[in-house]
């Protein structure tokens, strides 16, 4: 993936209790109504700074903070990025050769640089909406029909 953040490894206890602290203490400049927040810390030498960030921004982080203070890694990819087939297929939680066959068959749209194929991160994730969506409009459909013939649940 080009310029995502990738996390090495799992965070230490020392990190998820941190970001469990720091996820409540931002989660409060949450419920304000403002476009953007400042915040003021001190650096290693001990000198003020202020940041601006916009609301938006913020809710990211403490999204970011919240996962791992429960102990997960977390990984941060721009939305215009691409992927490789390999990341892709994880982000379905499928195979890689059947992501491939998706590819191939026009389900999702890639180019190819070389011999190697290249996916639009936001593809992949309006492809993972349109099958959220129809795996859903089916389990609507097969719970009217067990209502209609009375099948009890």
């Amino acid at each position: 993936m080009n310029r995502s953040a990738t996390p090495a490894s799992l965070p230490s206890a020392a990190e998820i209790e941190i970001a469990r602290e720091s996820s409540r203490d931002l989660a409060v400049a949450l419920t304000s109504s403002a476009e953007s927040q400042q915040f003021d810390f001190r650096d290693e030498k001990g000198e003020m700074h202020s940041v601006r960030l916009p609301t938006t921004v913020l809710k990211l982080l403490v999204e970011v903070l919240s996962e791992i203070g429960q102990g997960n890694a977390v990984s941060i990819i721009p939305i215009h990025a691409e992927v490789t087939t390999q990341e892709a297929a994880d982000l379905l939680n499928v195979s890689r050769p059947y992501f491939v066959q998706l590819l191939e068959k026009g389900d999702i749209p890639f180019r190819r640089v070389n011999t190697h194929r290249r996916v639009r991160y936001q593809d992949v994730i309006d492809y993972k909406k349109r099958i959220d969506e129809a795996r859903l409009a089916a389990l609507d459909e097969l719970t009217a029909q067990a209502q209609e013939l009375g099948m009890g649940y």
